[in-house]
């Protein structure tokens, strides 16, 4: 019976998890080799467990970002993270926001007047999607019913099923002036840390929409806020920000035609359900040899 390690304390759930792929929960010891790391927002002390417990072979990380652990990555341990495991969520929170902008819903619920008849429609448009991991799998199935004409921008540009182009991140500055929607689905690296900044908004049409819900440190926060208050993009929708939680009183918050949501693509009770399902593979995977999901590279950093 495979031996798990859970920390910090873990949520019923995944404990039953670990017991229905044939494991059991134990308290960390010098004999556990398989540790479920729980919190992002402690990096170093996943690295100090894993300094004072060298005899560890399998991390379990929570979320499909890995660049909290950009250092710990390297050790010579498998890590497996969670992406793909919140892809259908995430998607279908991205087509709200793309939706809500393009149909200028911000406007909308701030005004108390009648107002203009404006709106873009998703049909027949140009969307880009930067990245090409599993939300962007499923953001292409769920974009199909709308004929959007969908361009995958990904570090490496293995066809994307569905989408109408797959090309390279070098060929991104090509691609942005063609799309009538941005949506950023890619991992945090230091490729991508403050990749969309104000040379990017200016190749993207004045009429052309941004969606983040990958990371908040892949957009220039304040060339964002420039871009949308000079009108240089029609707008933003942002479920991650830099800084994160976004500070009361920040101009982020007064740009205009800019929505913004807590970080809620996918809520607590959604990743305790989808997380535990990758947990059940993983501690099958170690127990079987065979089958693993989400496995860390560490030299592309997800």
């Amino acid at each position: 019976m495979v031996h798990v390690a859970i920390e910090p304390k873990a949520f019923p759930e995944y404990v039953a998890a670990v017991i229905e792929a044939g494991g059991q929960v134990v308290p960390m010891s010098q004999e556990v080799k398989a540790l479920i790391w729980l919190d992002y927002s402690q990096p170093k002390a996943l690295a100090d467990l894993l300094d004072e417990n060298p005899q560890i072979e399998w991390v379990q990380l929570p979320f499909a970002g890995v660049d909290a652990f950009s250092e710990i990555i390297k050790r010579p341990i498998r890590f497996t993270s969670a992406k793909g495991s919140y892809r259908e969520p995430v998607a279908e929170h991205a087509l709200a926001l793309s939706l809500a902008l393009m149909r200028i819903i911000p406007e909308r619920v701030r005004t108390q007047t009648w107002g203009r008849q404006f709106a873009e429609s998703l049909y027949d448009s140009n969307v880009l999607i930067f990245g090409g991991g599993g939300i962007t799998e499923e953001l292409v199935k769920i974009l199909a019913p709308f004929r959007s004409n969908v361009t995958v921008v990904r570090k490496r540009p293995n066809p994307v099923s569905g989408a109408a182009k797959t090309v390279s991140f070098d060929q991104l500055d090509q691609e942005l002036p063609h799309a009538d929607l941005v949506i950023l689905a890619a991992a945090l690296t230091a490729e991508t840390h403050q990749l969309f900044d104000a040379n990017k908004f200016a190749l993207m049409k004045n009429s052309a929409y941004l969606v983040n819900i990958a990371r908040g440190p892949m957009i220039n926060t304040n060339e964002l806020i420039e871009a949308l208050n000079s009108e240089v993009i029609a707008g933003a929708a942002v479920d991650v920000t830099d800084p994160e939680p976004l500070p009361d009183g920040h101009p982020l918050w007064s740009a205009k035609n800019v929505i913004i949501t807590p970080h809620s693509a996918d809520t607590r009770k959604q990743v305790v359900r989808l997380f535990s399902e990758r947990i059940r593979e993983n501690v099958g995977a170690y127990s079987s040899g065979f089958g693993w999901v989400g496995i860390v590279d560490p030299v592309f950093g997800y």
